[in-house]
């Protein structure tokens, strides 16, 4: 007998949908295949990377299944089954004299820029463990050379976390290496990956399908590649920024002209031209897929008008200047033409998803009916790298509608529901009980209604999460909603909610090691705001003077009204106690390294340290682990 927990195959409906979907697909994108293949020089010897702690961090054997097959099986969307071919293509690429990329071994591309002395790398991966890999395989290949500067292109973890893979803190700090990043980088990485950084990773386990198994019922590709590596990332903050759109430095002997685009992919991005190569790296803001205006993974809104607009500067600055355009995730466009025609295409998408959102917005749509009714015309969706593999027009027109007037659609019987669990319980009540509301799904189900089957037992879940027949119907209906849906998150968030439905799964641990020293003080105080437990300090108030002596900095802790604060480059007379430590030992505390008591007693103190205690003993760790498709 079939065990209800295993997964399932594609139903009737399921493969009908795909069917459907693979004969009406034409897209006029012939050529990318000879994109993604061009200039292929060499693969990683094994296609196995080996993780810093034992075990395999990435493999490309695991995506052998898609490699072997050109039809799409009946579970995946054919049209993300093309593109997830297209992004299995790995190995270390010419993309102009003297310019070269490894795609195919991270979510994120690394290029290689050949210097006077040395290797310029743009955007070192996710892990140290990939961007030492693929170091090596052009070092082989091309000559070893030492690095001598790395860009930042964006504040993404998976564009800067494998810098260890490439060069060291040493060398950093001795002048060795430089890094460049665009202006503000550093705060918003941090803001994004460590202020809400235990929810954001939860969630993403659901964006990209991190504990799914490889294959054509569970994961197959993430639109921008093909998976996360199984590594921890790191960071080093940049030796330099560029704020000035028109910047141009010579970096190892090489021309670059910069241009700064905030609030677009990232809050912190930029674009940048090599005008002795014709080449133009266009970062995250242009890749061979719609991209998120919100990801999953929760981040702040991000402008689809400024997007486009940005874009269009691009144009104007770079555009008679350049043969081709690279992005640090899919594969180049060659030529000046294609390269255009591109960028012009990626610049009207996002235009239109604002301008046609905000238009339907003004005749009083709400989110939820304009994402139902929005349909990409047909001059973007003939176009592989304007559909939505990564992305979707509906979460996408949500997003935008959210950016202008909020979560609220202006109806009050949306403006203070019940949680989840009291309306679920309220709801299941109404309909006669939990069974009563299985039964009903279970007729939707079979009439393949999987977004009805889903939005019905989503309340029996919440008001009943033991109820095993409404756990496992839904977690069915997920199932088929995954293997119908062309963008790679979209498929890997039906499926991990699946599977953590059938296993009672709720994540993995979380881990603070990102907590660096090298945050500057205003971050590391952001993040101690955070995790004050308010209800445990009570009505306690005080100050602290608070001396960084290797960075020669004055800081004023302060907590009053069951809250923080701070003020830099100052001291309060009237203090409590005056501290003087170094940077890394307030970091080591939100690390959870070291007690407010083993500093104390190591550094000098001078008064009354319980406002310290009653901060730092009342600080809030985070598990990772909580419902997201049950409370």
């Amino acid at each position: 007998m079939t065990d209800p927990r295993e997964s399932k195959g594609p139903s009737q409906f399921t493969t009908r949908v795909n069917s459907q979907a693979g004969s009406i697909l034409t897209l006029d994108d012939p050529g990318d295949w000879e994109r993604a293949t061009r200039g292929k020089i060499a693969e990683h010897p094994t296609g196995a990377i080996a993780g810093p702690l034992g075990g395999i961090a990435w493999n490309t054997a695991d995506f052998d299944f898609m490699r072997e097959q050109e039809q799409s099986p009946d579970s995946v969307h054919p049209s993300l089954w093309r593109h997830g071919r297209l992004n299995a293509v790995h190995g270390l690429f010419e993309v102009a004299p003297g310019v070269w990329q490894c795609r195919g071994y991270d979510l994120s591309n690394i290029t290689f820029i050949k210097g006077k002395n040395g290797w310029i790398v743009i955007d070192p991966l996710t892990t140290a463990v990939t961007a030492a890999a693929c170091l090596e395989l052009a070092n082989q290949h091309l000559g070893a050379r030492p690095v001598t500067a790395v860009l930042y292109t964006h504040s993404h973890a998976d564009h800067y976390g494998g810098i260890l893979g490439v060069t060291t803190r040493e060398d950093v700090e001795a002048g060795n290496v430089r890094i460049l990043a665009p202006e503000g980088f550093l705060r918003e990485a941090v803001s994004e990956n460590l202020l809400a950084g235990p929810v954001m990773n939860r969630r993403a386990l659901y964006q990209f399908g991190i504990l799914l198994p490889k294959g054509p019922l569970g994961h197959v590709d993430c639109g921008l590649g093909k998976t996360i590596p199984l590594a921890q990332g790191d960071l080093i903050g940049p030796t330099e920024e560029i704020s000035l759109t028109g910047t141009e430095l010579d970096i190892d002997g090489v021309r670059v002209v910069f241009q700064n685009t905030p609030g677009t992919e990232a809050p912190a991005e930029m674009n940048f031209l090599f005008p002795d190569h014709g080449a133009l790296c266009i970062a995250e803001n242009c890749t061979h897929t719609l991209h998120n205006a919100l990801p999953f993974r929760g981040a702040q809104v991000r402008d689809t008008l400024v997007w486009s607009k940005y874009i269009q500067e691009a144009l104007d600055i770079f555009g008679d200047r350049m043969d081709l355009v690279f992005s640090t995730h899919n594969w180049p466009r060659f030529g000046r033409d294609d390269a255009v025609k591109y960028l012009e295409l990626q610049r009207d998408l996002y235009r239109w998803v604002h301008d046609q959102t905000l238009r339907r917005m003004n005749h009083g749509e709400t989110q939820r009916e304009i994402a139902e009714d929005l349909v990409l015309p047909d001059c973007f969706a003939r176009h592989g790298h304007t559909r939505g593999y990564y992305g979707t027009i509906h979460h996408n027109a949500k997003a935008v509608y959210q950016r202008y007037i909020g979560w609220y659609d202006g109806n009050p019987a949306n403006l203070n529901p019940h949680t989840p669990e009291a309306s679920g319980k309220r709801y299941v009540a109404a309909m006669g009980g939990a069974d009563a509301v299985v039964k009903q799904a279970h007729d939707a189900f079979t009439k393949g209604d999987y977004r009805w089957v889903t939005e019905l037992l989503n309340h029996v879940v919440f008001a009943e999460p033991e109820h095993e027949g409404a756990r496992l119907l839904q977690a069915d209906a997920f199932e088929q909603l995954g293997y119908q849906a062309e963008s790679g998150p979209w498929r890997d968030s039906y499926l991990t909610a699946a599977m953590e439905l059938r296993t009672a799964s709720n994540g993995v641990g979380a881990n603070p090691r990102n907590i660096t020293d090298q945050l500057d003080v205003d971050m590391l105080f952001d993040l101690v705001g955070v995790r004050l437990r308010d209800q445990d300090v009570g009505e306690a108030s005080g100050t602290a003077n608070w001396t960084f002596t290797d960075i020669d900095q004055t800081h004023v802790l302060g907590l009053s009204h069951c809250t923080i604060h701070h003020r830099a480059d100052t001291t309060d007379d009237n203090a409590d106690v005056n501290i003087a430590s170094t940077r890394a030992d307030l970091a080591s505390m939100l690390r959870g390294e070291r007690t407010i008591d083993e500093v104390i007693d190591s550094v000098d103190v001078k008064g009354d340290p319980t406002i310290l205690r009653t901060i730092f003993s009342n600080l809030d760790m985070f598990s990772g682990r909580f419902g997201i498709v049950e409370p």
